[in-house]
């Protein structure tokens, strides 16, 4: 009996899969660390082994999860006016800056590379199963796949947008994709048809001219020596970036609009929740528990912090709360003076504990893509305040599935909050399409984790899933939009021509 377990035992060691996978989210933004913190957990909790780069590292020890940590990246935001509250009321026309959104990431990703935590890493003699890396912007981290050949699995924070999809098939056409900078949700008006055309045009002009370049010599200058050491030539950067195997989108189809997307660009929005739900702390649940008239709950995310706003403005928010007989919990990093009995400041918020609870009536967020799938998750309706980045076009897109309202960030914020929280308190419609489209969200043949663990294990199983890949990623352009053929066509009608002119010129002559 022992050597027939023993044989079993062995059996199943010899059937397991356990993976040396490298995960790494180096841009110092707390959402996107959530959800790198999401990958490594479920990555490591399918039993394998993985190194974790990471701005904002986890505090407790997880077996078989390595970190390397990179929080002084966090620097490199200090100074960034935009990420500010105060700032952003007082400049209204604040505007997305693509060469300023290229140019940061790649700063980031070199000095990640540079970071004397990942020299380490570098150096050591060891190897990977296969990379996965968060994208935004830049390609660079595709450089670890070349040196530890392997395969390389993009995880994007956003949704089916032409920027990550022209990895993998090339840019989706500008007539109905959209962009994490734009607001605008199709079908679009003509107007937006050429603003979503100029987008591309100018992203593509500045990554070709001037990120790209930058890019590329940084990879042959850092990375050259590294793969000479191991013996094997540098490949080609402009090759590798469209050499992954998927790209992983934290979105779901559930949230609208979502445009045609290739096999290897697979969905996984809403990932990063972590089940079951923690309990809230007893403080907070007691408060909800006995909210007779329901709680809504107010917080601005992680970067975009609520103590920024100006003193004046708190205090008309919290003499907009007053008023209402309704719990608002809100999520302000600091103490505020003269509270109403109504209103619950929290410095930090379990924020999809909260989202859980059966009292909760709605949610009144900046927007960003993290917040609206847990809201979605949930089933609560929400009230967008939009900022900056995608959040406009979550927003829109929400707003168009019915279960959400916006109010505008300004000095009027109390003032222009009024009304969506008098139409979310009134009408039930927001409550039932929330509810409607997040049992939309749950109908999956298999849940977000297992979704993510099962395309990084077949990745690998699959030697980079090159079965998967588009042939569209190697048509060129000319040829998808058949210049080619358009201009045989007026080659043949130019030829066709000048043989009527000339038959007409020779007929005149004979009849002369």
């Amino acid at each position: 009996m022992k050597l027939l377990l023993l044989i079993c035992f062995c059996c199943i060691l010899l059937q397991s899969n356990a993976y040396k996978i490298l995960v790494c989210f180096s841009v110092p933004v707390k959402s996107l660390n959530i959800l790198g913190e999401g990958v490594a957990r479920h990555l490591v909790n399918a039993g394998h082994e993985v190194t974790y780069i990471t701005a904002f590292p986890i505090k407790e020890k997880v077996k078989n999860l390595h970190m390397i940590d990179v929080s002084s990246n966090q620097n490199i935001f200090e100074g960034d006016d935009i990420l500010n509250i105060k700032y952003v009321l007082e400049n209204r026309a604040v505007e997305a800056d693509m060469l300023y959104m290229q140019t940061r990431v790649y700063e980031i990703a070199a000095a990640t590379f540079q970071h004397e935590n990942v020299q380490s890493l570098l150096k050591k003699d060891q190897h990977f199963d296969v990379v996965v890396a968060d994208y935004i912007e830049t390609e660079l981290y595709a450089a670890f796949a070349a040196l530890y050949n392997c395969p390389m699995v993009w995880l994007y924070s956003m949704g089916a947008h032409w920027e990550p999809l022209r990895l993998i098939e090339g840019p989706a056409h500008p007539a109905y994709s959209m962009d994490y900078l734009t607001a605008h949700v199709p079908p679009f008006s003509f107007l937006q048809r050429v603003d979503q055309l100029w987008t591309q045009i100018k992203w593509s002009f500045l990554k070709e001219f001037f990120t790209m370049p930058k890019e590329e010599a940084f990879y042959k200058q850092f990375f050259g020596p590294l793969l000479s050491e191991r013996g094997r030539p540098l490949p080609e950067y402009r090759e590798l970036i469209y050499n992954a195997s998927m790209v992983l989108a934290n979105e779901h189809h559930a949230m609208g609009n979502v445009p045609a997307t290739p096999q290897n660009f697979r969905f996984i929005g809403g990932c990063h929740i972590m089940t079951p739900i923690k309990p809230l702390p007893q403080d907070l649940q007691t408060l909800m528990d006995n909210a007779k008239h329901g709680v809504i709950y107010f917080s601005m995310g992680s970067t975009w912090k609520s103590k920024d706003a100006p003193h004046q403005l708190k205090m008309e928010l919290l003499a907009m709360f007053a008023e209402l007989k309704q719990t608002v919990i809100w999520k302000h990093e600091e103490p505020l003076e003269n509270v109403p009995k109504n209103v619950h400041i929290v410095h930090w918020a379990p924020q999809t504990s909260i989202l859980a609870h059966p009292n909760l009536l709605f949610f009144i967020t900046h927007g960003g893509l993290f917040s609206s799938t847990e809201a979605l998750h949930f089933g609560v309706p929400i009230i967008g305040v939009p900022i900056y980045f995608d959040q406009f076009i979550n927003i829109n897109k929400a707003i168009k599935k019915g279960y959400a309202l916006t109010a505008e960030l300004s000095v009027h914020w109390a003032d222009n909050l009024r009304k969506p929280i008098q139409m979310m308190l009134t009408d039930p419609s927001y409550k039932a399409k929330a509810k409607e489209l997040s049992n939309l969200y749950h109908d999956r043949a298999i849940p977000a984790h297992h979704e993510l663990v099962f395309s990084v294990e077949h990745a690998v199983r699959t030697g980079g899933a090159v079965h998967l890949r588009s042939p569209a990623l190697h048509v060129p352009l000319y040829q998808k939009l058949y210049l080619d053929l358009v201009a045989l066509i007026l080659l043949g009608l130019f030829v066709a021509l000048g043989f009527y002119r000339k038959s007409r010129r020779s007929g005149k002559k004979k009849r002369d």
